[in-house]
């Protein structure tokens, strides 16, 4: 029988207990399974009147081996109002957005073929197609008033029209050769080679019968860069004013240094076009993003970075007077990166998303004072909206999955009353019972505070000792906190009668920016020694940690910290596990796409900084090396090539240390397809299970 087969009928059988487990069954431990078959709700979006909320609910479907995304509403004047479903069919439906009569809600789908925009009026009727365009529109939004739409696609600059772009991708696939010839960088970015097409901004009409009929016109595409950006950009991006009158965008407009560069300018066009594109932010040579205007119109506001090439810097809130030009950064004493921000309905404050101390938090600041007052405590905030006084938001924490929320914006305090309007997956993990978790804290490197999480297995008994996961977060500068991944998950662990622990190293956001930018020219020296003292704190602080059966796993940066591990903690876990780790720092330069983050973490580009890059250089190591080692690579993962996994197990064969390579060859960065997902967490838990198993 093949592997699928086996998984699938793994699956099938896991959800079909499910479904038949009576109220009162056993309790079990949380598996991948159910990871996998979880529905995922996101994309919140209030009505004008604050009366009604749109989101999203993803759901997976194993034997097609895929998400299928929906729209749901929930009536907030309805106490308890069961959620109602207003899309259905095998084409997803996505990024709603509700007309200003709160009568329609706009949608992308593909169910025609193509991604366009849709309308569906919620008095009755079927969904009909806004725009009819022969290229797939990527992004929208909608004017305030409701007559236009700006969106976006992917098309060849020196194209005249978008009729140009479909007819030179139609000959393309006509063409028996495969070959591209490049003439500068990026070729290649995350997952898709560059085939020459840049993200355009347009805008057109809707006419009176509801359907943009018009020919759009460009607002960006005098500009050599992506609108929205590549490889994750979203509509976010740009934003039109209160009138309707005018797009504010963000682009980095960079040419040949495009691969090395960080700096997106803030721009301005009129909404009907006609003008070239105005540059706000040309002054600064960091990042700049994520225009907003205020509900009045007379104040733009942006995240701005003040570091050229240094993607992990403080995005500061800056507040620019659209009459005048003039700029004040808002609350500059408070030590957070904004992760996202929305103006408050009346023009005086933002509500402002981000990591704090392992959470990830929502906040309120002042627009005149700048004062900060934290909204939610302990999980973390995924996205959210604001209309009158109602706040509605995703939340979610490592006890489980997001649900949907509501709370008063008035109420400016985190221990304010959240209604949880969704109950996703109560129903399939009923007899889940998940792992106990705790915060701790200890000291660091320098003898510096810095926090890391445990938690138990969900069947632990007082007395036993139970084996490690030593989980190791990416990017390095990010965070393993208090929040729920679908990809890196200790619930995963602890349902397989694991204990984990997992550190905010230094270099961990959240912490303040100082922090954040304590790793960069020393990847291997502070966050190593908070990893040998986080988990020597553990062991001592949690008695029912083993710490002689433990292994250590960590993916992108925290695969090449396994590797790093191997060659100078060589004696420090029984088994690693690493997935798209970077094994050679000079190869890794010469093959990577974003040069500028290899640039920043090194000092320079290799051929000027060899001896930085050199420093802490994994290969270096490889006669040290003696730990087992399962190895992951995805071969659509530009970031961290598959090279860098083949020298990883290169390294591990030719000295004869046990080890295994794990190749997805339709992965990228991340393993997301549901069927590789069951895979590699199969294969994961198998290898722990070899070494520190009893």
């Amino acid at each position: 029988m093949s592997l699928r087969l086996l998984l699938l009928g793994a699956f099938s059988a896991a959800m079909a207990t499910t479904a038949a487990v009576p109220a009162l069954a056993a309790p079990r431990g949380f598996t991948v399974e159910d990871m996998v078959a979880m529905e995922r709700v996101g994309h919140p979006v209030l009505s004008p009147d604050a009366t009604r909320v749109v989101y999203t609910v993803r759901s997976t479907n194993l034997d097609k081996n895929r998400g299928n995304t929906q729209l749901w509403l929930i009536d907030l004047r309805a106490p308890n109002a069961a959620p109602r479903q207003l899309t259905r069919g095998e084409a997803s439906a996505s990024d709603p957005e509700w007309s200003p009569n709160g009568d329609v809600i706009y949608f992308l789908s593909g169910r025609s073929g193509s991604s366009q925009v849709w309308q569906l009026p919620l008095n009755g009727g079927e969904a009909s197609k806004v725009t009819d365009l022969p290229l797939d529109v990527d992004t929208f939004r909608l004017s305030p008033q409701g007559d236009r739409l700006a969106f976006s696609m992917g098309v060849f600059l020196d194209c005249a029209d978008i009729a140009c772009t479909k007819k030179r991708l139609d000959d393309k696939t006509k063409n028996k050769a495969s070959g591209m010839v490049y003439d500068q960088l990026f070729v290649r970015h995350w997952d898709t080679w560059a085939d020459g097409r840049r993200n355009v901004l347009y805008s057109a009409p809707i006419d009176t019968s509801g359907r943009v009929s018009a020919t759009p016109v460009s607002l960006s595409g005098t500009l050599d860069g992506d609108t929205p950006s590549k490889p994750f950009g979203d509509n976010g991006e740009y934003h039109f004013s209160p009138d309707g009158k005018t797009v504010a965008f963000s682009v980095r407009v960079a040419g040949r240094t495009e691969s090395w560069s960080t700096n997106f300018d803030v721009y301005t066009v009129p909404a009907i076009g006609g003008q070239a594109p105005r540059n706000l932010t040309p002054e600064n040579p960091a990042w700049d993003a994520r225009a907003t205007y205020s509900p009045d119109g007379r104040t733009l506001a942006y995240v701005a970075m003040t570091k050229p090439g240094f993607e992990a810097d403080r995005f500061h809130l800056v507040l620019m007077d659209v009459a005048t030009g003039k700029k004040r950064t808002l609350a500059d004493d408070w030590d957070r990166s904004v992760a996202d921000f929305r103006w408050t309905p009346d023009g005086k404050g933002f509500l402002v998303a981000a990591d704090d101390i392992g959470q990830h938090r929502l906040f309120h600041i002042d627009a005149a004072n700048g004062k900060v007052a934290a909204l939610t405590g302990k999980g973390a905030v995924g996205e959210f909206d604001v209309r009158g006084n109602t706040i509605v938001l995703t939340h979610a924490s490592l006890a489980g999955g997001a649900q949907l929320y509501s709370r008063k914006l008035d109420a400016k305090t985190d221990t304010a009353p959240m209604v949880q309007l969704t109950k996703q997956n109560a129903a399939a993990l009923a007899d889940v019972r998940f792992g106990e978790y705790e915060q701790f804290s200890f000291a660091g490197a320098d003898g510096e505070t810095v926090y890391g999480h445990v938690m138990k297995p969900w069947n632990a008994k007082a007395g036993e000792k139970y084996p490690i996961a030593f989980l190791v977060h990416g990017g390095p500068q990010g965070s393993f906190g208090n929040s729920w991944s679908y990809r890196w998950n200790p619930q995963v662990y602890a349902g397989a009668g694991y204990a984990t622990v997992f550190i905010d190293f230094h270099g961990s956001t959240g912490y303040g920016q100082k922090f954040t930018d304590s790793i960069s020219g020393d990847w291997g020296g502070k966050p190593l020694i908070d990893l040998q003292k986080g988990l020597a704190a553990a062991v001592q602080k949690f008695p029912w940690l083993d710490r002689e059966r433990s292994c250590a796993l960590g993916a992108s940066y925290g695969g090449y910290m396994m590797n790093w591990i191997a060659g100078n903690w060589p004696d420090g876990f029984k088994c690693l596990v690493n997935h798209d780790g970077v094994f050679d720092n000079r190869a890794m330069y010469y093959s990577t796409e974003e040069l500028w983050f290899n640039e920043w973490e090194n000092g320079g580009p290799y051929f000027n900084a060899a001896d930085k890059h050199e420093k802490f250089n994994p290969v270096n190591y490889v006669k040290n090396w003696k730990t087992p080692m399962l190895v992951v690579q995805g071969d659509l993962d530009f970031r961290i090539p598959t090279t860098q996994g083949l020298g990883t197990f290169t390294a591990l064969q030719r000295q004869g240390i046990p080890s295994k390579l794990l190749v997805f060859p339709d992965e990228n960065h991340w393993v997301l397809k549901p069927a590789n997902s069951l895979l590699w967490h199969h294969t994961v838990l198998n290898w722990l299970d070899t070494y520190i198993k009893k």
